[in-house]
């Protein structure tokens, strides 16, 4: 089953605990250079950390902005 465009159900719970831009974007659905743009003018859908010259997304804040509530899915995923 197909989230969205860009990742499955079963690709997006598989995600670390932080992820980089490209990653981001494509479970979002957009391009790389698009979540690149949109984290350089502070505009991606969701909360992007600088870490030295990387930016990286909490991953439970992008399941957040795709709908994905972790206590629906299973008990073994607590609330984040």
């Amino acid at each position: 089953m197909r989230v969205n465009k860009g990742m499955t159900l079963g690709e997006l719970l598989a995600l670390p605990l932080m992820v980089d831009i490209g990653t981001a974007a494509r479970a979002l659905g957009l391009s790389r250079s698009t979540g690149y743009e949109l984290a350089r003018h502070d505009q991606f859908p969701c909360r992007v950390l600088r870490v030295g010259s990387s930016y990286r997304v909490p991953t439970a804040e992008l399941l957040r902005v795709l709908g994905i509530d972790l206590n629906d899915l299973s008990p073994r995923f607590p609330a984040a």
